[in-house]
Parts: C-alpha cells; sequence; structure tokens
C-alpha cells in the first residue's frame, strides 16, 4: 500500500513539477512574488519523481533504502523545521534573502516530517516482520 503510493507520488512528480512547484509555494510561501526558484529545480523534481516511481516498482533493497532515508529526512525536519527553511530557501531560490515563509506553514513542516518517519517506520516493520 505504502509502496504504492509513494510510488503515484513519484509519478505524479514527474509528470507536474510545475504544479509541485506551484502547490509548495502557495502553501508554504508568503510572498510568492519574492523570489525565483532556481531554473534547476523543475528539471530535479522531474528527475527525483522518475527515480522514486521506478524504485518503487522494483521493491526490494533500493525500496528499503529509499524509505530509510525518507525516514531520516524525515527526522530532521519534524526535529529542525527552521534549520529546513534557512536551507530550502538558499538551496532552492535565487534570491532567498527576497522570500518570507509563512509562519502557519512550520506546524505544516513538522507534520511532513511526522508522516515520513512514520511511513519509514512502518515499512521498516513490514519488512521486518514479514507481514
Amino acid at each position: 500500500m505504502i509502496r504504492t503510493l509513494v510510488g503515484v507520488l513519484g509519478a505524479l512528480s514527474a509528470l507536474f513539477p510545475d504544479k509541485i512547484v506551484s502547490l509548495f509555494e502557495k502553501l508554504a510561501i508568503a510572498n510568492r512574488s519574492g523570489g525565483t526558484v532556481r531554473g534547476w529545480v523543475r528539471p530535479a523534481i522531474r528527475s527525483e519523481g522518475v527515480l522514486i516511481a521506478a524504485i518503487s516498482l522494483l521493491n526490494g533493497r533500493a525500496y528499503a533504502w529509499l524509505m530509510n532515508l525518507t525516514g531520516v529526512f524525515g527526522a530532521i525536519v519534524f526535529l529542525f523545521p527552521d534549520l529546513y527553511r534557512r536551507f530550502a530557501t538558499a538551496f532552492l531560490y535565487e534570491r532567498p534573502e527576497s522570500v518570507e515563509w509563512n509562519e502557519r506553514f512550520r506546524s505544516g513542516i513538522r507534520a511532513i516530517g511526522a508522516l515520513y518517519v512514520f511511513l519509514a517506520a512502518k515499512t521498516y516493520l513490514e519488512r521486518h516482520n514479514g507481514t
């Protein structure tokens, strides 16, 4: 079930990277006109989506590593949401100083992190309990 969900989300990212960026900015950024996403971001989202969809189809060790990585990323995002915002702003935007985050999205960042940890833990337990 989780593998299918992850694969579908990967496919959606690969097919619609512009919509992914737009949705993220709509939810997370207070001044959407304040910054410009770097030119490589959309192709990177597309490539990441293809990779995630392919790994989800294959299952096996690659999928296990993907979910482990997802869990580690989720824990970092959950524990350090402000660090994530600073890093994401500097990494994704051409003029990071002009980007203002929606303060309500801080809770959203934590929720996403918790969800990632939950999904990774559930996948781990399923792999090791044979269910």
